[in-house]
């Protein structure tokens, strides 16, 4: 990713004393030395700091460190200390997320990662859908909605610190990638246009801010930086994604996927970028299934089913007893029932392939993974046709919106190099199976790369290589945005992406070559 370059450094000063014929302030001897450390940028010393120097410099002999922070015009003296006082310089990185938010707290000096803590969303008591936050905060519940993740972000920032042994004013930066809501949520801006035509959020970019600005227990001198966005569906966290994969660095052409309650989609390289995002991913994340649940333990995460005697095998998050089906779960049995025939092409139930499975349940056929016996709560984990029908369209969705922005720029996916799919859904779901339905082109495995949290991972590296801020307003700058909910061949298309895994098999050969060995 490049070499350590923080956004923090941490600078020793020997001082001459003061004597006749050398009568500067202690502001202008520690101004003095920093401009033979800090060439060319300017350094600025807050008043608070300057107070406590005529003290300070005789108490530490002269011999001081100072930590500096970068404000994105220069550099701020955020601490002076003893040089033997043995102080942490510390970063804290937030994935602000709308069901879980991810801080992870760093040592700015070695660029490691101290603490990782995950945290559910306090807003989710607002709505499990973003819209309805969106309504909430029209309804006068802004100041709340902000109020909750500030005060998140500050119990968070405690406890990390307090794991490791340092205060919490230990922590001089923070870096926040999110999606646009939830940044207007915590900068407490007006989300009310982001969600309706013609999907124009209160802003784009953010300047740095203080601590004060927001409330947050950090550093006082310190800084934050909000990843900007470039539209109402596309935030700071597909911002982050970019940097995590470098895919804006490289020759090769590369597409990155972050699928959650939408499907976000970059494509391009070191000199083009276009991206878009649509509505796709909702039943691919669990949660409006009959039995779909979050990655949790008890979560079923991979589905096996015997072609030649349709048994069942499947396997749960921490070998629990199963619940329910999370993402990675629901993507696997559907291709497992389509390649056993279980459902035809058009995710039609084939009650007579494996009647001992499938059952009415609430006026509605359904088929069984797990059987009551089997189960955590002595309910059946199952599938209904509604469900399937709910699977075939967000899976539609995706395949669609990926295939309009590679023919948006005239090439296919096999001119594709890298294919980054990123969050937990990157990290869980088997790529082959995917294909199999229909959700990800038919390329060579191996050009899948799962990312992990690439909105972590982006947000750490603003805090470890300061020319992260010129890279940052370079991909804002060069990223086309398409507007999927304008578009007339998106839905042209979706039509034809109804089906398993599509009318056209010619796209998907290798899953055709298969269906035929069967």
């Amino acid at each position: 990713m490049g070499d350590l370059d923080p956004v923090v450094k941490k600078v020793g000063l020997e001082l001459r004393p003061p004597e006749l014929g050398d009568n500067r302030s202690p502001e202008k001897r520690v101004r003095d030395a920093l401009a033979g450390k800090i060439k060319d940028v300017p350094v600025h010393l807050p008043l608070k700091i300057s107070r406590l120097l005529p003290t300070l410099l005789p108490d530490a002999g002269y011999n001081v460190s100072v930590v500096l922070s970068f404000d994105g015009c220069g550099w701020r003296i955020c601490r002076c200390t003893g040089a033997n006082e043995q102080k942490r310089v510390l970063g804290l990185a937030v994935d602000l997320g709308s069901t879980s938010v991810v801080f992870y707290l760093l040592d700015l000096e070695t660029g490691n990662t101290l603490k990782t803590l995950s945290q559910e969303n306090p807003q989710r008591v607002h709505g499990e859908d973003i819209l309805e936050r969106i309504i909430f905060a029209q309804r006068g519940g802004l100041g709340e909605l902000q109020r909750q993740v500030v005060d998140l972000f500050n119990e968070s920032a405690i406890s990390l610190c307090r794991q490791v042994g340092a205060e919490v004013t230990d922590i001089f930066f923070m870096t926040v990638a999110g999606n646009t809501t939830m940044c207007h949520f915590l900068l407490g801006l007006d989300p009310s246009h982001i969600c309706k035509e013609p999907y124009i959020p209160a802003a784009n970019r953010f300047d740095f801010l203080s601590p004060e600005d927001l409330g947050l227990k950090m550093n006082p001198h310190g800084c934050i930086y909000v990843l900007p966005n470039v539209g109402s569906y596309f935030g700071g966290d597909l911002i982050a994604g970019i940097l995590a994969s470098m895919m804006a660095e490289k020759e090769e052409i590369s597409l990155l996927v972050d699928v959650g309650t939408n499907a976000e989609v970059v494509l391009g390289n070191k000199d083009w970028l276009v991206a878009c995002a649509g509505a796709a991913g909702p039943a691919l994340e669990g949660g409006i299934l009959s039995c779909g649940m979050r990655a949790q333990p008890g979560a079923i995460e991979r589905v096996e089913i015997s072609p030649e005697d349709l048994s069942v095998r499947y396997k749960t998050i921490e070998d629990r007893p199963p619940k329910g089906l999370c993402g990675s779960g629901i993507i696997d049995l559907l291709a497992a029932m389509f390649e056993a025939g279980l459902v035809d092409q058009t995710g039609k139930l084939m009650i007579q392939k494996d009647p001992t499975r499938m059952r009415q349940i609430n006026n509605e056929w359904a088929y069984i993974v797990a059987t009551e016996s089997e189960t955590a709560h002595g309910e059946p984990v199952y599938i209904t046709q509604s469900d399937i029908k709910n699977l075939i369209r967000s899976k539609g969705a995706m395949y669609t919106i990926l295939n309009v922005v590679i023919q948006s720029v005239g090439i296919t996916f096999d001119d594709i190099d890298n294919f980054y799919v990123a969050g937990a859904f990157g990290n869980y779901i088997d790529p082959e199976k995917a294909i199999t339905i229909g959700m990800l082109p038919d390329i060579p495995l191996d050009r899948f790369k799962p990312l992990g949290n690439s909105a972590g991972m982006g947000a750490k590296r603003v805090l470890l290589q300061k020319d992260s801020f010129a890279r940052i307003e370079d991909i804002c700058e060069r990223i086309t945005y398409l507007e999927m909910n304008v578009r007339g061949d998106f839905m042209n298309q979706l039509t034809g992406a109804l089906f398993l895994p599509h009318t056209d098999l010619t796209r998907f050969p290798n899953v055709a070559k298969r269906l035929n060995l069967r």
